[in-house]
């Protein structure tokens, strides 16, 4: 790993920049519930500026310390809009029920896209199941103006059945087969703007990933083009920071300014097993102020944002 920028707070924190545009590592922190303000403001402050943040040798965290560590930094949802069945305070991602090597942003078939989310190493392979960060900043940033513009206009519909789902049915795993039917247990759909204001640095992103099903207001040919011209500058390599788990770390990430994808390079005799606690965002809103609108599915047991606006 190579590091060409350090930086110390009065709280002996050390951030490690690991890349240009995303990434750096944390040292000199334990996490948990009993972390002072200055080191929270401190973390706070690096989430912000490098996306997504790593936290080597923390084997003494808890299920219960991961959530106490979550509630310094905003409100827990819950574990998942849908799947009940993987965890009651975080959500179990286990290569046994699925793997999520697709580029996406969590659960932005909903409304209330979660602002972060903390991920912590249970289980892993012994070899293989890295997982990859993109800034979604970095890629608006890189659209050259008459792009930019374009994609501040217009606004694309995510759901929870997305378009690889089909295949899932042909997979002989019962569990991966089992986990997919509760995924998509309730139908949810929302329309968002393509650019994203994020809501705490004012930065503009792209806000894509797999789960868009459609641009609004063109043809299914149109849209898959358009996705694909804005997605494939979300996952250039220069946007992107790839981290290699080893047990006892936690990861952290802007979720309002990121895409992530597992990479599926274990063989199926291996396990992988993380947990994962998301926190409460509020409703996207635009480059022109116009909010997200639902178009399907209630999603106030997830998460509490207020009061929802709902499509024509």
């Amino acid at each position: 790993m190579s590091a060409d920028h350090t930086a110390e707070t009065e709280t002996d924190l050390a951030v490690v920049k690991l890349g240009a545009h995303v990434g750096a590592q944390i040292d000199g922190v334990r996490l948990g519930g009993d972390l002072d303000a200055r080191t929270v403001a401190a973390i706070r402050a690096a989430l912000s500026e490098h996306k997504v943040i790593f936290f080597r040798g923390q084997h003494h965290l808890t299920e219960y310390g991961q959530y106490e560590f979550a509630q310094l930094l905003g409100q827990p949802t819950t574990p998942h809009p849908t799947i009940t069945s993987a965890g009651v305070k975080s959500l179990a991602i286990d290569s046994r029920h699925g793997r999520s090597n697709t580029w996406h942003t969590d659960v932005t078939f909903v409304d209330r896209v979660p602002k972060a989310s903390i991920l912590r190493a249970v289980s892993l392979p012994s070899y293989g199941g890295s997982t990859t960060w993109a800034s979604t900043v970095a890629a608006y940033n890189a659209l050259p103006e008459p792009l930019k513009r374009l994609a501040e206009s217009l606004r694309a519909r995510h759901s929870n059945q997305y378009d690889y789902a089909a295949a899932v049915e042909d997979d002989p795993d019962e569990n991966t087969r089992a986990y997919r039917r509760e995924f998509e247990s309730t139908y949810f759909e929302t329309e968002h703007p393509v650019v994203e204001v994020h809501p705490e640095t004012g930065e503009r992103a792209l806000l894509l990933g797999c789960f868009v099903k459609q641009i609004v207001g063109l043809s299914s040919q149109e849209s898959h083009a358009l996705f694909r011209l804005f997605q494939d500058r979300v996952t250039r390599l220069e946007h992107t920071t790839r981290w290699d788990w080893s047990l006892g770390d936690v990861a952290m990430w802007d979720n309002r300014a990121t895409q992530h994808y597992a990479v599926d390079d274990y063989d199926s005799n291996e396990h992988r097993r993380l947990t994962r606690i998301t926190l409460a965002g509020p409703v996207p809103v635009g480059v022109d102020g116009t909010p997200s609108t639902v178009i399907a599915g209630i999603a106030e047991n997830y998460s509490a944002v207020g009061a929802l606006t709902r499509a024509a």
